[in-house]
Parts: C-alpha cells; structure tokens; sequence
C-alpha cells in the first residue's frame, strides 16, 4: 500500500511518514510530482537484491569474497604542491 504526501506534509509530520513506510512506500511530492519515495531499510535493502557492503563491514570472516569495484583514473599521478 502506497501513501503519498506533500513535501510540506513530511517536514511538519516526519513521525507519520515514517509510521506509513512500514505498510509501503511513502511518495512525497513536490508541487504535486512524485520526488522522493521514502522506505524503511528492509524494504531498500530487499530492493538491491544483497546485503549492502555496510552490512558485511563487521563480520569477522568470509568478507575477502566481496567484490568492490575498481577505481579507474584516466589522468596519470603528478606530484602534490604545497603553496
């Protein structure tokens, strides 16, 4: 079940926006067009299909297996300048 709300509605009643993202995903609007849509963390979490790298931070084995992506910089290394 759906809800949506008024970007005014969320910052003055916060509490019962979070209350409705428990039952579904909560769209808040800004002059009538969807802009946000807010959802607890199970539901975001079960969105990306894995557990997030934030969840896999504290396990004590088993983690070498996460793949992280590989940072590409096109422009060589040049020294720092200290001015």
């Amino acid at each position: 079940m759906a809800t949506r709300i008024t970007s005014r509605d969320f910052n003055q009643h916060t509490s019962r926006a979070k209350q409705a993202a428990t039952r579904g995903p909560v769209y808040i609007t800004d002059r009538g067009r969807p802009a946000h849509v807010l959802l607890t963390y199970d539901d975001y979490a079960r969105l990306l299909g894995e557990r997030p790298i934030t969840d896999r931070l504290g396990e004590p084995a088993g983690v070498e297996d996460v793949d992280l992506p590989e940072a590409r910089f096109d422009e060589p290394a040049r020294p720092a300048e200290f001015t």
